[in-house]
């Protein structure tokens, strides 16, 4: 999967996510691009509960993140999602969030490892959701 084919959600800014000044607050931007991921998760019907209930789930180990223009009050937005790199036992998606001009206004890396949710070891990411996810 690349940029052109991303898996894209939207979403609106409500008051909860700004602060006084009606600007996002910046740790939202980290629940937007977890929802997304999570939804495209489902786009190709994996189930995250299900993954946990067969002691595979996956944690965030690293994000780089660049704001580059506040997201403001009652915009329509959209997260566009994609697997950079596919490993053994990690994923590494890029995530943007983009306005209906196609201006980028926040753009993130972030690697999630898979994990056994007991132990929190690195366990290999089963070959069905590695073929789904790079689809």
């Amino acid at each position: 999967m690349t940029e052109e084919n991303a898996f894209e959600w939207p979403i609106t800014i409500y008051y909860e996510d700004t602060d006084v000044g009606g600007i996002v607050y910046h740790a939202n931007y980290l629940k937007f691009f977890e929802r997304a991921r999570t939804e495209l998760f489902r786009s190709h019907d994996v189930s995250l509960q299900a993954l946990f209930a067969q002691n595979v789930s996956f944690v965030v180990r690293h994000i780089e993140i660049d704001y580059l223009n506040g997201a403001k009050l009652d915009d329509r937005l959209v997260v566009r999602t994609w697997p950079e790199k596919i490993r053994r036992a990690s994923i590494e998606f890029c995530q943007v969030l983009v306005n209906n001009a196609g201006q980028t206004l926040c753009k993130a890396m972030v690697q999630v490892a898979c994990v056994h949710p007991e132990t929190m070891k690195p366990i290999q990411i089963p070959e069905n959701i590695k073929s789904e996810i790079s689809k």
